[in-house]
């Protein structure tokens, strides 16, 4: 196989920044240099950064592209496709799609219903077709506060490439929806219930988690021990919630709604992980704790793209920008998501690393693009 060079590059390695070149052989980086020199058949860089390809932990891209406008079913074929192309174009190199598990079944707009299985089934059938560019595992969301959650975890297995499952817990009056008017402005507003209708949904909900809800959390844990998966807890508010978590076996906690919370995580061990786009926004949208506040406050460790796969990349070099350490700020998009999951052959410039790599030239404080390979293959 031919080797791959790149040169005259500024390395992001994974606690410093240097000039120097890579070598790409047999999906592997199989050495870094030092300097600015050009081997003869490397690729010139121009000074530009090379970092390890960027590792998505949770992400909402691929319900956008299976449903592009409100109750439009896109063929999943060409969704999955698209999704894996799009985040190949931001440098994303592995990426674990996120699936809910669990659902409710209601005579009003506020019910949904199962879709994990076969979805999951078609991922894995165009990753076994080579019909992606990059690597793809899957996320299962339990959604705790449902009917089936049991019943849908039961028809996956270790045989499924499930890397993480995370406890999801969204009822009305906790967590994410302490504010219960942030919930009714989404249904009340884009799904068009009633005030009696969304009062009535509610009150399901509260009892159904009153119900099923201590049995789906134990269940949801020991799934993931079955699968062979990460856990990870969502939405944590308080420190009880956090302890809960890390009696679990929590290895990170998305998108804690407190500073209390945050704090909580990290003096149990458990990784921060907060969104792009509150970064990038200045806040969250929902009115919970700023990402910045946290990295200001060093309770920050891991950045999802969450809804805007391009996000992941700006935000990696804002938080280099904020604490003054390029290669930390990428860490928080590279290293620390791939070893939240236990995946230590990625996520850092390293000789024996898999060569999923990508060239960025910055440009203010955002970075455009310029080649992405994954396991030394130009996608």
């Amino acid at each position: 196989m031919t080797d791959t060079i790149l040169a005259n590059a500024t390395l992001v390695l994974p606690d410093e920044v240097m000039a120097g070149h890579l070598v790409l052989r047999a999906g592997r980086i199989a050495e870094i240099g030092h300097g600015r020199n050009i081997p003869q058949g490397a690729l010139d860089c121009e000074g530009d950064l090379v970092m390890p390809g960027l590792v998505e932990l949770h992400t909402d891209n691929l319900e956008r592209h299976i449903e592009p406008r409100p109750r439009v079913d896109w063929p999943h074929a060409s969704a999955i496709i698209a999704h894996d192309a799009e985040l190949a174009s931001v440098g994303i190199t592995t990426v674990f799609d996120a699936l809910r598990v669990g659902s409710v079944i209601s005579s009003n707009n506020a019910g949904y219903g199962e879709y994990a299985r076969a979805l999951a089934d078609e991922i894995l059938d165009l990753r076994a077709k080579a019909a992606l560019r990059i690597s793809h595992f899957l996320h299962l969301r339990a959604e705790i506060c449902s009917q089936t959650l049991i019943e849908e975890m039961d028809k996956f297995g270790p045989h499924d490439r499930i890397g993480i499952v995370s406890l999801m817990d969204h009822t009305p009056g906790q967590r994410q929806f302490r504010d219960v008017s942030k919930l009714r402005d989404y249904f009340c507003g884009k799904q068009g219930l009633s005030d009696a209708a969304f009062a009535e949904h509610v009150a399901e909900q509260q009892a159904l988690r009153d119900r099923v809800g201590a049995a789906h959390e134990a269940a949801a844990v020991a799934a993931s021990r079955r699968y062979g998966a990460v856990l990870a807890s969502h939405d944590d508010t308080t420190g009880d919630q956090v302890a809960v978590s890390a009696g679990h076996g929590c290895h990170f906690a998305e998108f804690p709604t407190t500073v209390e919370a945050a704090r909580a995580c990290h003096d149990h061990g458990i990784k921060v992980m907060m969104g792009a786009p509150n970064l990038i926004r200045g806040g969250s949208h929902s009115g919970n704790v700023a990402a910045r506040e946290l990295a200001e406050a060093d309770l920050l460790d891991i950045v999802s793209s969450d809804y805007v796969p391009s996000a992941l990349l700006s935000a990696g070099l804002m938080l280099g920008d904020l604490w003054g350490d390029l290669a930390r700020g990428i860490r928080t998009i590279t290293g620390a998501p791939a070893a939240a999951v236990d995946l230590h052959d990625r996520g850092r410039l390293a000789v024996g690393a898999r060569a999923d790599v990508i060239r960025v030239t910055r440009i203010g404080h955002a970075g455009a693009l310029r080649g992405v390979w994954v396991q030394g293959n130009r996608v």
